[in-house]
């Protein structure tokens, strides 16, 4: 008797980010900067008001979509800090920006569907329109400075085409739409009946200059999904909590596919929640900024090439001079220098690598200092 199971599980692979994360780890004194998770620890208020609902028994289910109070917090913080008006009842809390893409895209998708990446990307995009039978269709960046070219844009598009994520700043290249990518992206999806996915986890990490979204384009809002994530700026990665915004009606039936998957987002950590939200994250940024300024005057002075990144915590380094493939690449300078990167492959873009730079001063400088004696080798 042979048992199958669904084609779409069994041909994806593991994340090729944890795959090498796991090869830094196994191999002795590397030190790896693969993972996005900052070195922080969860800030005492925030961890103190988890703990104050556990002890008030705050164990119970909760409303599928979250707590009103947790969703009245979260929508007076988009009007505060975004400038973004949607109500409570247009937001539902996640376990983490993860199940809040695998909501949208389950929601959206059928089997055929055509889903737009702008490349490099992180590597989950893809696989999640897989697994929902949908077709992922790169659009390389990488020959624009990481901007979208709204032509390249349209040519595209297809009468399959359902849907535009978009990550700005971008992971892992740190880039930053311009108002004139945003504005051009509009001009070509305006009239069109394709959703936009607006991944904005790393919008409160930017260093410098004027940001924008494309979830500012409200003629458009009936198409939009926002997907936020508490883990970045509040360096609360382990705590999986995040939220989308949506237009009532589509919010109506994403609410559907999130609450027959996970219910709702733990009772207990949403009051954690509204805290974080009130918690200024300035210090943290600018702490990420002065790491981003070091990091990336190093490779520069070392000859690296890498364009300078104006949010989130990652460096994508050119290592195409070198004449190895991203994989082949990251393998030497882990078993040569004992440093961990991520091969630019896995975000759908060959001769780049990818680094983290949200650990520590000391890890930095060390990790740095052996890059510098490796790239005299080559």
């Amino acid at each position: 008797m042979e048992l199958t199971i669904n084609s779409a599980a069994a041909n994806e692979r593991l994340s090729g980010i944890r795959e090498f994360t796991y090869l830094v780890r196994d191999t002795p004194g590397a030190i790896g900067f693969t993972l996005g998770e900052p070195d922080l620890n969860t800030p005492e208020p925030i961890k103190d008001a988890a703990k104050a609902a556990l002890d008030a028994n705050d164990t119970h289910y909760p409303p599928g979509n979250g707590y009103p109070s947790t969703l009245e917090a979260i929508s007076a913080y988009e009007a505060r800090e975004h400038g973004l008006q949607y109500s409570p009842d247009e937001i539902i809390l996640t376990d983490g920006a993860t199940e809040g893409l695998f909501v949208t895209l389950a929601t959206i998708l059928n089997p055929g569907d055509e889903v737009i990446i702008p490349t490099p990307a992180f590597g989950l995009y893809e696989s999640i329109t897989r697994l929902f039978r949908g077709v992922p269709v790169a659009l390389p960046t990488e020959k624009n400075r990481f901007q979208i070219d709204p032509e390249a844009l349209r040519a595209a598009l297809t009468a399959k085409t359902k849907a535009v994520i978009l990550t700005s700043p971008n992971n892992p290249t740190g880039c930053i739409y311009t108002k004139a990518t945003l504005d051009g992206v509009h001009d070509v999806l305006q009239d069109r009946p394709v959703f936009v996915l607006c991944d904005d986890v790393y919008r409160s990490l930017v260093y410098s200059g004027e940001y924008h979204s494309f979830s500012e384009y409200q003629d458009m809002r009936d198409r939009i999904v926002v997907v936020q994530s508490f883990s970045k700026p509040y360096a609360m990665t382990g705590w999986r909590l995040g939220y989308i915004l949506a237009d009532a009606p589509l919010r109506e039936r994403l609410q559907v596919f999130h609450q027959y998957c996970v219910t709702s987002a733990p009772s207990f950590l949403q009051t954690a929640c509204v805290k974080a939200l009130n918690t200024d994250v300035a210090p943290v940024r600018a702490l990420f900024k002065r790491r981003r300024d070091y990091v990336y005057k190093r490779l520069v002075d070392m000859g690296w090439t890498v364009q300078e990144p104006e949010g989130a915590f990652y460096m994508f380094i050119d290592v195409r001079k070198y004449g190895m493939g991203s994989v082949d690449f990251c393998k030497k300078l882990l078993a040569q220098a004992g440093v961990g990167m991520i091969p630019g492959v896995y975000f759908g873009t060959e001769g780049y690598m990818r680094m983290s730079y949200c650990y520590s001063d000391e890890e930095l400088k060390e990790g740095l200092d052996r890059m510098e004696r490796f790239i005299k080798t080559l």
